[in-house]
């Protein structure tokens, strides 16, 4: 089975609509379709995320709820030990975090709508997907 990475934004947008590309990323997930493989920095940048005053007031999750759902990645995904340090992507650095956790998971693919990583469509052999193109690899 393939195992991928998410960035945040894919969750943030699975979480808010369910019916658009990255939800059903995130219930290909919960199908057991893929393997997610996720890092300690992915986990909080998608807990961050989630607090956001917009994003939390969308979503209509409190602070309980949120923190359930990162223990589950956690739990249920593949979690990287976050040792890799990398320095690709240039114009945004946080991003690196990605990749980092794609080399060290052995992810085949890296799912994100963010430019500067769709920029790069690979990286070793990481395939780099939007989210569209991740659904439709997945069938």
């Amino acid at each position: 089975m393939i195992r991928a990475v998410l960035d945040a934004n894919v969750f943030v947008s699975g979480i808010l609509n369910g019916k658009g590309y990255p939800g059903r990323i995130l219930a290909a997930w919960r199908d057991e379709r893929f393997y997610l493989v996720i890092s300690e920095a992915i986990l909080e940048e998608v807990s961050r995320v989630l607090r956001y005053p917009k994003i939390a007031a969308r979503h209509r999750w409190n602070d309980a709820q949120i923190q359930v759902f990162i223990e589950d990645l956690s739990h249920l995904a593949i979690l990287t030990t976050g040792e890799l340090n990398l320095s690709v992507i240039a114009d945004d650095p946080p991003d690196n975090r990605y990749l980092e956790c794609a080399v060290e998971g052995a992810a085949g693919y890296l799912v994100s709508g963010d430019h500067h990583l769709l920029n790069l469509a690979h990286y070793g052999g990481i395939e780099i997907l939007a989210p569209r193109a991740f659904v439709e690899l997945l069938g």
